[in-house]
This record gives C-alpha cells, structure tokens and sequence, in this order.
C-alpha cells in the first residue's frame, strides 16, 4: 500500500486493525524460540501494538518500526511513557526504557542498524502489504537480519476473492515459497477464527483461519 494510505487512516483514527489486547498465540508460541534475556526483538509495521511492550516485560530489547507519527506518539502516550528522540537516516527514534521505534519507512532500514537482532515478530506485517510489495518485505528488509535471527510469523487465510485486503490472505504454499531462499519455516499452529471475528463475516468471508510459524534465517 501507498505511504499516504497508511497516515491517513492512522490520522482518522481508522484503525479496526490495532488489537486491544497482547496477542495469546505470541504469548504461547514465543517461549519455543528460546532466546536469552536482553535479545534484541525487531517489530516491522509495528503501529502502536501491545505486543511490544509484552516483549519487553520478557527481558528483551525491542526495535520496531512504524511510519505513523501518530501510531508513535499514541504507542508511548498509552503507556504513560516519556520517550527520548533523537533523528539518524532512518527516522525518529523514540526510546523509552527497552523500546525503540523508529518512525520512518521499514523498507528504508538496512542491514547495519538491524545487525544484533536475534529475533522478528511480524504479527501484521506480510499480511498488510499487496502480493507486489510482499516480495520486496521478504527479499529486502527480511534478507537484511542477520544469520540465525528467529522469530514468528502470524498470517490470516481466507478465500482473497471474498475480500478486498489489507488485511490479505496470506497461505502456507506463499510463505513457504517465499521464505525458502535463506528461512527455516516451520508450521506451529493454525486456528479457525472466524467466529472471533465478525467484523469479516460481515464483508462477505465465508471461512478464515490464523497461522503462526516458526522462522529461522540460515546461517
């Protein structure tokens, strides 16, 4: 999607897609990486997600990255946080505690203020962006985390003609495709979540399903 998509609906206030809550299949599935406290956690797209407060609560260190100056400044104010800011080619930079974010474009970063991330989280990343962008996410800023770098990988599938993304479906046989050149994808779970999800029942969705997997970069 365009840049002036995303600032917009953040502008007003059009965010159906931010989560209230931390999401449970993280909390399930994130012990199974087995990172050391004080790892450092990339969050692409990361909006103002719960998340990443959760992650730090865990002993990690967070990186994320969110074009909205909105979604930024909302993130810390929620959290009755006073961030320090400091600008680099990246963006602005606000750190509060174990959390940077980083507003600026994600496809911008590059490989040097990415290099100790030991893991990634993209809960609403892959499936945020258009088939013609998803190659530059993974080809790109994906291939720009280090050698060993774990994380997760939370998609949504359904059937993409009974709606118009974002949020896209992303299936199995793509992220597989997708990932094979420098990832380990490993399937941990896949739940049907329509019925916790009427907002897409009502635009037309038939059946809908999560998928988190396990990814590891060779390496």
């Amino acid at each position: 999607m365009e840049h002036g998509f995303w600032l917009e609906r953040w502008r007003d206030g059009r965010t159906g897609f931010h989560q209230p809550l931390v999401s449970p299949l993280l909390q399930k599935h994130w012990p199974q990486l087995g990172l050391a406290r004080g790892s450092k956690v990339f969050v692409p797209l990361a909006g103002k997600s719960l998340d990443m407060a959760w992650l730090a609560e865990q002993g990690h260190a967070v990186l994320g990255v969110e074009l909205s100056p909105v979604a930024v400044r909302q993130f810390f104010a929620d959290h009755g946080w006073q961030p320090r800011l400091h600008e680099s080619r990246y963006g602005t930079h606000y750190s509060a505690g174990a959390i940077e974010l980083i507003c600026g474009d994600a496809f911008g970063l590059d490989a040097a203020v990415l290099a100790d991330c030991a893991a990634v989280y993209d809960r609403a990343a892959l499936i945020a962006l258009p088939p013609a962008m998803r190659a530059g996410y993974v080809d790109g800023l994906m291939a720009r985390l280090p050698a060993g770098c774990r994380g997760l990988l939370l998609t949504l599938e359904y059937a993409q003609s009974e709606m118009d993304g974002p949020p896209f479906a992303v299936l199995e046989p793509e992220v597989r495709a997708r990932y094979a050149g420098s990832w380990d994808v490993a399937l941990r779970e896949r739940l049907d979540i329509l019925a916790q999800e009427p907002g897409f029942a009502a635009r037309g969705v038939s059946s809908m399903a999560t998928a988190v997997y396990g990814l590891q970069r060779w390496g």
